[in-house]
């Protein structure tokens, strides 16, 4: 059975004559539904009746349902209330904006705004590059979208891409302290988007390009990292590669492997697997097979974009023609990044002794992560009820609080592998097994690793 999560979670309020015995009742109905109760408050208690508010985690929304119904089906009690935890969370927004100076008196208004500011506006006009030092740009970031290829829910637009957009401005804030602002465009157009940021670019230190289809998000960052003086980071691409290099970092450090020497196979060519087929090149991998919707990539297509290309001329295999599942036997490392149950058990099962699976695909991985346990070394996820959960909010914050701090304007590749460097440094040899191959995202030593490696390469460079 599915794991129960906290994004599914409701209080439910029930009422109840005591003779019913509620508690015991609801307790029930809502652990035989296979629920995890995480909280149980008696809110009013007379001789008449009981009121009583029960918190549990549900597997999806119409898990959710199913349990409010069946406590809604007993004689004798009440169903008064169902609160989505989720909903409520979300109501008006999780982020806000606010001052940083006191505006008590006139002569905070004096300085803060008109009069004293026309001098800061004045020193700016005649040194541009004193924006940095006297506004929010020196700290502040763009989390830039389209809407179009939204967490796992595809083309929903800009309106409803908006919570992803605060909910990623919000770890910004908590993991490196960079403020981060939603920009969700009302358009799908390369040439919009690259022209918005562009001139929406002067408020902002740095770009990041979230949640935006390929191939044009490659186009969109490649136009915007030419254009602009401040650095653009496409997260789906960059940050999914960095956590996925510091995770096999340490996975080939559990199995005792060699990067240069495994075997990899990937499901899924597109942002970021491409930029995961990168790095891992970038570190030594020499023998990569890749298959995307289409099968096997190996050969060019008229009208390719440059990210396919790149693919093709550097990771297609040679001579081999055959199916994911030939090129599974024998493998090393399985990276997932594409759809559900792309693998069969049997492909895991013929995999080298001491097999690594990264079945990324969320919610729904490649392969289930129970039986790959079955037969690989080490299994990751996506998902944040598994262990080894890849996730990008141990690469985002640190990269730009490293980039902010450092000046930096362009980003290399040289920085992105020592981003994947600092993550898997703060696993140490003591703590690492096959449960534990990539630091909690609450761990306080990320953020600053990943900065100060950021920030060391950038100044080098």
């Amino acid at each position: 059975m599915a794991s129960t999560s906290p994004g599914y979670g409701i209080t439910i309020r029930v009422e109840g004559p005591p003779s019913a015995q509620p508690v015991a009742e609801v307790t029930q109905a809502i652990t035989s539904a296979g629920a995890s109760i995480t909280a149980l408050d008696v809110v009013e208690s007379f001789i008449d009746h009981v009121v009583i508010d029960v918190t549990c985690d549900a597997i999806d929304a119409e898990h959710a349902e199913a349990i409010t119904a069946a406590i809604a089906q007993h004689p004798d009690l009440k169903v008064r209330k169902v609160s989505d935890r989720t909903f409520l969370l979300h109501l008006g927004g999780k982020i806000e904006i606010q001052s940083k100076v006191p505006l008590k008196t006139r002569d905070d208004l004096s300085r803060a705004y008109t009069p004293g500011v026309a001098r800061i506006s004045q020193a700016i006009a005649l040194d541009p590059s004193d924006a940095r030092r006297l506004t929010i740009k020196r700290n502040t970031v763009a989390v830039v979208t389209d809407g179009s290829a939204v967490l796992g829910l595809g083309n929903i637009g800009p309106a409803a891409a908006l919570p992803v957009m605060e909910g990623k401005a919000a770890l910004f804030k908590r993991f490196a302290d960079v403020d981060a602002w939603p920009v969700c465009l009302d358009t799908q157009d390369v040439d919009e988007i690259v022209r918005t940021v562009q001139i929406i670019a002067p408020v902002y230190g740095g770009i990041n390009l979230e949640d935006i289809s390929a191939p044009r998000c490659f186009e969109v960052e490649r136009r915007l990292r030419d254009l602009l003086d401040i650095p653009v980071f496409h997260d789906d691409q960059h940050g999914t590669a960095i956590v996925v290099l510091a995770a096999l970092k340490s996975a080939l450090k559990f199995v005792k492997k060699d990067l240069s020497k495994v075997k990899i196979v990937m499901s899924g060519a597109g942002a970021a697997g491409t930029a995961i087929a990168r790095l891992l090149v970038a570190s030594g991998a020499t023998n990569i097979i890749g298959y995307d919707k289409d099968g096997l990539v190996n050969s060019h297509h008229d009208g390719d974009e440059e990210m396919r290309t790149w693919f093709v001329d550097n990771c297609s295999p040679h001579g081999f023609t055959g199916s994911i599942s030939e090129a599974m036997v024998d493998a090393d490392i399985f990276i997932g990044v594409s759809a559900p149950n792309v693998l069969k058990e049997s492909d895991v099962a013929a995999m080298a002794p001491g097999s690594i699976v990264f079945a990324l695909a969320n919610p729904d991985p490649e392969i289930d992560p129970t039986i790959a346990r079955k037969y690989a070394a080490v299994v990751a996820t996506g998902r944040s009820d598994q262990p080894n959960q890849i996730n990008n909010v141990l690469a985002f914050p640190g990269i730009f609080r490293g980039l902010l701090d450092g000046r930096i304007t362009k980003i290399t590749d040289a920085m992105l592998v020592a981003a994947a460097d600092a993550i898997a440094s703060c696993v140490s040899d003591d703590q690492l097994n096959a449960n534990f191959i990539v630091p909690s995202v609450f761990d306080a030593q990320v953020v600053k690793k990943v900065a100060e490696a950021v920030r060391l390469v950038g100044k080098s460079s």
